[in-house]
Formats: C-alpha cells, structure tokens, sequence
C-alpha cells in the first residue's frame, strides 16, 4: 500500500557498494515513462547515470548537498522542457515522487539533489555545470538529480505523532484538522 512506504521511507544518503540489478533499473525507468503530467505533454527528459567517473562528477554539480551521489551506484537527472510545457516543473517533480516511491518499494533508498536555481561551487549555476557533462540540449532545464541504491544506513520513518497536524485545516484555513478522528 502507498501510505504504508510513505510511513517508513526516508531521503538515504549512503549506499552499499553494490550496482542496482538491470531489471530493477528497467521497471525505475518504467516508473518515470508512467508518470503523470499536465495534458499529458510529458515534457522531460530522463538522464540514468551509472558510470561511476560520471556519478563523481555529478557529485560536485553544486556546492553543498550533491556529494553523496559519489556514493550512489545509480543517479538518474530528471529534464524537463518549457517549450513543451509551462508546468514542467511541477511535472518533472512528480515524475521524481514516483521514481522515488518505485525505488522505495523495490528494495531500494533514494535521495533528491535539487539543481534548479542551485549554485555550482564555481559560481556558474549547477545546470550549466551538467549541460556539457551530460550533453544536455540548450532548451532543457535540470530540476534535480535523484541518487539511488541499497542503504547502508538505516532510518525510521518519521513517527505519527512528529507529523505537523497544525498545517492541515479543514474546509477553511484557520479550522483545525481533527488529529486521529475520521473527516465525518
């Protein structure tokens, strides 16, 4: 059930030293292709890294929070096109959720690394970093990079009780949603 992986899911940072298996690299890549979009446009482009030299490389796409795709065996830079749809972003975001939530349920840990309007270390933004590294089109935007692989750390989903109940409200802002009671 989908509730049930986002109860336990955690972003995971350190990956085993092991490659992703081609089948579940295949149905990840699935995952995307069925991702919902906004008329249906699909307006990305989908970039799987599994080369190691180049997962280094796409671990100093900005300066702070891409080093752990260093350590991942498997990335996958998400693209989209404002050509084809003013939505991108938001398309290209839930193309991400769902590759995430795929890579949850089959065995796997994830983490996001956002790029878009991200610095790399050098000043240049961290798109223009990837563009000739990927070789990457002029009209495609980056949105992030998602680093995936076996965890090698262990988390807990974050407990019922730490969920911020206080930014739900019901039928109006300002009404408090009822916590642990049915929506009658």
């Amino acid at each position: 059930m989908l509730l049930s992986l986002l109860q336990s899911r955690r972003s995971i940072r350190q990956f085993q030293p092991r490659p992703v298996e081609a089948e579940k690299v295949q149905l990840l890549a699935e995952s995307l292709l069925r991702a919902p979009s906004s008329r249906g446009r699909n307006p990305w482009e989908f970039v799987v890294v599994d080369d190691a030299e180049k997962l280094q490389a796409l671990a100093r796409a900005k300066a702070h929070g891409s080093a752990f795709l260093d350590g991942a065996p498997l990335a996958v830079v998400l693209c989209g096109d404002p050509e084809r749809s003013d939505v991108w972003i938001e398309d290209c975001a839930i193309a991400t959720i769902i590759l995430q939530l795929t890579a949850e349920s089959l065995g796997l840990a994830s983490c996001w690394a956002q790029i878009r309007l991200r610095l790399h270390r050098d000043g240049r933004t961290a798109e223009d970093y990837l563009r000739p590294l990927l070789g990457l089109p002029e009209r495609l935007r980056v949105l992030a990079i998602v680093g995936i692989g076996y965890p090698a750390e262990s988390k807990s989903g974050h407990a019922r009780e730490s969920l911020e109940w206080g930014k739900l409200h019901r039928n109006q802002f300002g009404v408090d949603w009822p916590v642990g009671t049915s929506s009658e």
